[in-house]
């Protein structure tokens, strides 16, 4: 019951969606560690409904390397599958189930090498990260991150298991996203220019972000390692007004920044802002004082880019066997990592192609592929 195939069918079977807990699947790997006499720690949310796991094997009082992934998985609601979502099915070499490429199959690679480690003259140690919330901003993380900042020693590295198809990542956009809530004043919409429009002002936001978006296109502000090889914004949420004929009060879009990692996201709602207040607020104001534009953060992370040079790079190199760095388009908690003084690389099982879609797979030759990773880890370390 120790292979990664069967782990991961255990893990799938946990509905791990971020709104719910994720607390039956940290009891899950906690007890698993403990039947190796291997101790862990828990790092719960404020409300000791979901927690994070931290794990060490080997000597502590040396730098090792963390193998790290989010237990959260994105709803099914909705989705046209043709399997049950939470139960491993099989089909010709391919495991289905949510979460099985995002990124339950790593975790499971990640828990059939404990025998192995347990049992290894380690020089150095592995630690064992699960986080949660992951998938509504990399929420969780945060928590174990501060946690581990008291540590004396800190990892040589980490090793964030998204599925990449087993390719070495080192770059990654970060990632802002926004509210902006409009608020004018309602009246008869035969009588609209007494009223403030809040969407029609809302709208000239959202006409001023696409301007900001398509400046930042100009070749200027390219990065070739990446696809798009610009940062991008879009609005991806709106609502607002309650009938035809009356002039709407309120109006509520939410917008984001996909930031290449030379690019500070934050610039982008600072000229927004700026716009509001200089240009559009004063027009609003003319007609009701009481008109107001407020901007409210709703996530956020970094980005990465691990020099192609550092030894976690030549590291992760010598673990998968290529050295064909490349960059992905999604974001992950390896930012926050490397924020936090932890070189980080991205690789891992399965593709994002699979990834959050009705019938998720991860390939059985993919979870052969990373065991075999992992061991030649585990090798370099012994």
């Amino acid at each position: 019951m120790n292979s990664s195939r069967d782990l991961l069918e255990t893990l799938v079977a946990f509905d791990t969606t971020s709104r719910e807990s994720n607390l039956h699947l940290i009891d899950f790997v906690r007890d698993y560690l403990a039947g190796f006499d291997v101790p862990c720690e828990l790092v719960y949310n404020a409300s000791r409904s979901k927690a994070n796991l931290f794990a060490t094997l080997g000597p502590a009082d040396q730098p090792g390397i963390v193998l790290s992934g989010h237990t959260d998985v994105v709803p099914v609601d909705g989705q046209p599958w043709t399997v049950p979502p939470f139960e491993l099915s099989e089909r010709e070499g391919k495991l289905y189930g949510r979460g099985t490429a995002d990124m339950k199959g790593y975790i499971a690679c990640v828990l059939a090498l404990v025998p192995a480690l347990v049992h290894a003259p380690l020089r150095r140690p592995v630690h064992i990260a699960l986080s949660y919330d992951e998938e509504v901003g990399c929420l969780g993380v945060r928590s174990l991150l501060k946690a581990l900042e008291q540590r004396p020693v800190k990892p040589m590295l980490c090793i964030i298991g998204e599925p990449t198809e087993l390719k070495p990542v080192l770059g990654h956009k970060g990632k802002l996203a926004m509210r902006c809530d409009v608020h004018g004043q309602a009246c008869h919409s035969a009588y609209a220019p007494l009223g403030v429009n809040a969407i029609e002002y809302a709208a000239e936001l959202i006409g001023e972000l696409g301007r900001i978006g398509r400046r930042l296109q100009a070749p200027e502000h390219h990065d070739k390692r990446f696809d798009p090889p610009f940062s991008t914004v879009q609005t991806g949420v709106i609502c607002g007004g309650k009938a035809l004929n009356i002039v709407p009060a309120d109006c509520r879009f939410d917008f984001e920044i996909r930031a290449l990692p030379s690019h500070d996201p934050s610039e982008v709602a600072q000229q927004l802002q700026a716009y509001a207040e200089q240009q559009v607020l004063p027009r609003m104001r003319a007609v009701s004082e009481q008109s107001a534009i407020h901007f409210s953060e709703l996530s956020t992370y970094p980005g990465l880019a691990t020099d192609a040079h550092s030894e976690a790079a030549q590291l992760i190199a010598e673990f998968s066997g290529s050295r064909a760095f490349g960059t992905v388009a999604f974001g992950t908690e390896g930012g926050l990592f490397d924020a936090a003084g932890i070189p980080t690389v991205v690789c891992g099982p399965g593709s994002m192609e699979q990834g959050h879609k009705p019938d998720e797979f991860v390939s059985l030759e993919q979870l052969e592929g990373c065991d075999a990773m992992l061991r030649r880890m585990l090798e370099s370390i012994c």
